[in-house]
């Protein structure tokens, strides 16, 4: 028997408790052993639950408890999560999370404590929701170097883009229809200013590239000045706009990593990719390219990433952890500063270098420009004194 406990009910959590329950007999039979939810736990009470008789206020009654051997944390952020997952994996007991922000910033030090305590730290469900994508990369992968990861890793940003096309609205009223239909917190900030992409870069980097990169070693800009000019401007030139989260491994050894948003062309993959769907390019030196693609969050897709995880920790697999990160290592990060790309840049008045795009909505005076290929600093250079409205990376 092997007992479960789950911290936190909301949407991830009561998902994991119905997956669990609602398919044990198939669990039973992949994780051959009989999975059973003995606990969750939450500060509110859920008296007309079906697992009303699990709920537990104290996170020490499962600590404590030796018959527990696999805890799923939900919670979400830094502060209990963190807490309750160094007691659970000190106490012997192997832990399962879909918590981001958690593993992006204390991911090294949990994986070595779980190795310490013989117990496992898996979190699959991290990034994508519930595409597999962070155990190929660990394993299906191992035989190639990591060349680049470039990828869509969020929802709410791409179906926040593929509105404002579709229905031709702003940038607001888009964001208004992704949170009424549960897409977008009340407060989206981590989903459009790119701080979830951000997070889901880290880890897929510390993961392809074996040591830990941290969240505020990588450059990030989100999707709030996105207009409806700029998208008319990227399907002028047969582009649309995406925000993309991408870690390039440079020829001196170094790790190029940010978050911006692209110009992509309809006709890559990554462009194609519309909604809530997220993909996640991986190119190895083996395999070339491999994508990864699917709905990157919602109820039982995170939840069937995170059972699954469960499934790997009840068999108690030798390779269910992922390999230990090495430590942070400063001088191995790049700035995409020295990344020479081609740029879109919208002008207020004048003109400029490169392919002028023109759209029948234009304002007067203003102007759209495709320029060679060069680098920020140079951009900039090329960009002195002149009135910008906006600058967007093409991606290569």
């Amino acid at each position: 028997m092997v007992n479960v406990a789950i911290l936190g009910f909301g949407v991830v959590g009561s998902g994991v408790a119905e997956v669990l329950t609602g398919t044990g007999e198939g669990i039973r039979r992949k994780a051959d052993d009989l999975l059973a939810l003995k606990y969750i736990l939450d500060v509110r009470k859920f008296p007309d639950s079906p697992f009303a008789p699990c709920f537990v206020q104290d996170f020490s009654v499962i600590e404590n408890d030796p018959e527990v051997q696999v805890v799923v944390e939900t919670i979400g952020g830094m502060g209990a999560a963190l807490d309750f997952t160094e007691r659970a994996l000190k106490a012997g007991k192997s832990v399962v999370t879909s918590n981001k922000e958690l593993v992006a910033t204390h991911g090294r030090r949990l994986l070595a404590l779980a190795a310490e305590h013989q117990a496992v730290y898996l979190f699959e469900a991290s990034v994508g929701g519930g595409i597999p994508v962070l155990r190929p990369l660990s394993e299906c992968m191992a035989a190639n170097a990591i060349l680049e990861i470039c990828g869509i890793l969020n929802g709410t940003a791409n179906y926040i883009f593929t509105r404002m096309v579709q229905d031709d609205i702003p940038f607001e009223q888009a964001l208004k229809d992704a949170q009424a239909k549960g897409y977008a917190e009340q407060d989206p900030s981590a989903d459009v200013e790119g701080k979830d992409t951000c997070r889901k870069l880290c880890i897929l980097s510390s993961i392809a590239f074996g040591w830990h990169l941290l969240p505020e070693q990588v450059p990030t800009r989100g999707i709030t000045q996105i207009t409806l000019a700029d998208e008319a401007y990227a399907a002028a030139c047969g582009r649309r706009i995406k925000l993309l989260g991408r870690a390039i491994a440079r020829e001196d050894g170094t790790v190029c990593p940010y978050v911006e948003p692209h110009f992509v062309s309809q006709e890559d993959p990554l462009g194609g990719v519309e909604d809530v769907f997220n993909a996640i390019l991986v190119k190895g030196d083996a395999t070339g390219d491999v994508m990864f693609y699917g709905k990157g969050a919602g109820k039982l897709p995170t939840a069937s990433a995170v059972v699954a995880d469960v499934i790997a920790a009840a068999r108690k697999l030798e390779r269910a952890s992922y390999r230990p990160w090495a430590p942070n290592r400063p001088e191995a990060v790049a700035s995409p500063d020295t990344l020479a790309t081609q740029w879109y840049v919208r002008l207020a008045q004048g003109e400029l270098a490169g392919e002028r795009l023109t759209i029948p909505q234009a304002q007067a005076g203003e102007s759209g420009w495709l320029t060679p290929a060069m680098t920020r600093p140079e951009l900039d250079r090329a960009l002195a004194g002149k009135d910008v409205l906006a600058v967007i990376r093409v991606l290569d």
